[in-house]
């Protein structure tokens, strides 16, 4: 089984002091022993803007690791993407508590769909609302 990965979990994987720190490892090492692990490239992007996070440092992290990188998004991934962005910003003009999201968010959730990828994230009520048929794991 293949497992996608959320920005978010590298981010806390990366801060030592972040609570969820050890949760990710311990997640990341068990998506491991299942399979794969690979990051669409939307993560990539946004991984590059933080802190000390070249593109450099992404590719080495990500040869050493053995994570790999899926440049490609295709057409389903798009309108996939397109069509829970487009529920999503119904449901906000509804609910305006709701936190704000960009479309990366749900680039990354469809790429696990569409894919039929597991997701590994911290932020599974965005993922749960927005693609109710993903696998979902949490650290």
């Amino acid at each position: 089984m293949t497992t996608a990965i959320d920005s978010n979990v590298l981010v806390a994987l990366w801060d030592p002091i972040d609570a969820l720190n050890l949760a990710a490892q311990s997640a990341l090492d068990s998506a491991l022993n299942r399979g794969r692990l690979i990051v669409p490239a939307p993560v990539f992007a946004e991984l590059m803007a933080f802190p000390k996070r070249t593109e450099v440092f992404l590719d080495s992290f990500f040869s050493d690791t053995g994570i790999e990188v899926d440049w490609r998004l295709d057409e389903r991934v798009w309108r996939s993407a397109g069509r829970a962005f487009q529920r999503y910003v119904v449901r906000r003009r509804i609910n305006r508590s709701s936190p704000r999201r960009i479309l990366a968010d749900f680039l990354i959730g469809a790429y696990a769909a569409e894919n039929g990828h597991r997701l590994l994230t911290l932020d599974d009520g965005l993922y749960r609302s927005a693609f109710p048929e993903l696998d979902i794991v949490t650290a």
